[in-house]
This record gives C-alpha cells, structure tokens and sequence, in this order.
C-alpha cells in the first residue's frame, strides 16, 4: 500500500521504475570507478564521476515528475551518494591527494547515525528523510572530489586551472564536511525526539 511524500505524491512499492534503473546504474559504476581510480585513470575516473553526479540530479527530478517515487528508491539514491563518497575518499586518500582524518571524519559520522539504526528500529521506525542540509551537505562533497582529483590530472596540477580547482575543490570539501555533520547531528536530535516521545 502507498504512503503520501512530502508535496503530496504517493511512496509506491514499485521496484522497476526509471529513476531505481538510474540509480541502480550509479551502484554500478561504484566499483568502476574504484577500478579507474586506483590504476590511475583519472580522466576516465572523471568522466564516470561527472556521470553519476549528472544521474543522481536526474533520478530525483524524473521520480518527482513521473509519480514514480518508491521505497527502493529512497533506498537506492542516498546508498549511491555513500558509496560514491566513500569510494571517492578512500581512492584519493589511498593516491595522497586527501589526508586520512577527511576519511575520518566523512565515515565517522556516518558511523555515528548507523548507531540510531536499533533505536529507530525499536520504535517501530525505517531511515528517516534526508534533511535539505544534508543534500546540500552531500552535493558538496560530490562537487569537492572530482575537482581535487582535476587538480591532480597531468598537463592540468601546473596551470592556473589546476590551482583554481585545487582551492574549489577544498572550499566544497570544507563546507560539505560542515554540513555532513550539522546534517548528522540535526538526525541524532530527531532520533532522541522521537525516543523521548515514544
């Protein structure tokens, strides 16, 4: 049976719909990126990054357009956004390009909302909608990464592009990471709310 979403559409049960083959082509491309990344072909790496940054804006508009926004689909879109970011981190941590404390930190609060999980199972319960701090906290991020890893590509670290996305690409970084946690801290709260009530 479907519930009523936000601006009055129904969250269906459906599993095959546009927007979950869109983003379950995103969880796809997660390990071939991991692939690119690691044996070092970062223009493919970028391109395929840019891909899902592009679908993931996509999948959203085509849920909210076609009616067709589903559980799998709440499911799906933010799991892609994770694995993408972690994916992305641990590539660039693992080449030098970020510090491991921005790895920390990222899968830190991630760590710290999958302890919510029993208690939000307990009362009864799933995830909980992802705040708009936390979408922008998430499209941040996904903007930071691939402009760090630009700076690195050859022919391009040298010039005055390189610089230029080597200072956005930390500028995204910094206020994503903000948001990431106000985002993470602002879910704890609702969780504690909501066990308080129940």
């Amino acid at each position: 049976m479907a519930r009523v979403a936000a601006r009055g559409q129904e969250i269906s049960s459906r599993v095959l719909t546009v927007p979950n083959v869109i983003s379950m082509a995103r969880l796809v491309l997660v390990p071939v990126f991991a692939v690119l990344i690691v044996t070092r072909q970062d223009a493919a790496a970028l391109v395929v990054l840019a891909v899902s940054g592009a679908t993931d804006w996509l999948d959203g508009v085509l849920a909210r357009r076609l009616g067709q926004i589903t559980r799998l689909g709440q499911i799906l879109d933010p799991l892609a956004d994770r694995l993408f970011i972690f994916v992305t981190l641990l590539g660039l941590a693992w080449r030098e390009i970020v510090p491991l404390w921005l790895v920390a930190a990222v899968v830190g609060r991630d760590l710290l909302l999958a302890l919510t999980v029993p208690v939000l199972a307990r009362l009864g319960y799933g995830t909980l909608n992802v705040s708009q701090v936390g979408k922008v906290a998430t499209f941040a991020l996904l903007y930071a990464f691939p402009l760090l890893l630009l700076a690195e590509v050859p022919g391009i670290s040298s010039g005055a592009a390189g610089t230029a996305a080597y200072v956005a690409g930390w500028a995204f970084t910094g206020w994503g990471v903000a948001l990431y946690w106000l985002a993470g801290l602002q879910y704890v709260a609702q969780v504690r709310r909501l066990a308080v009530a129940g």
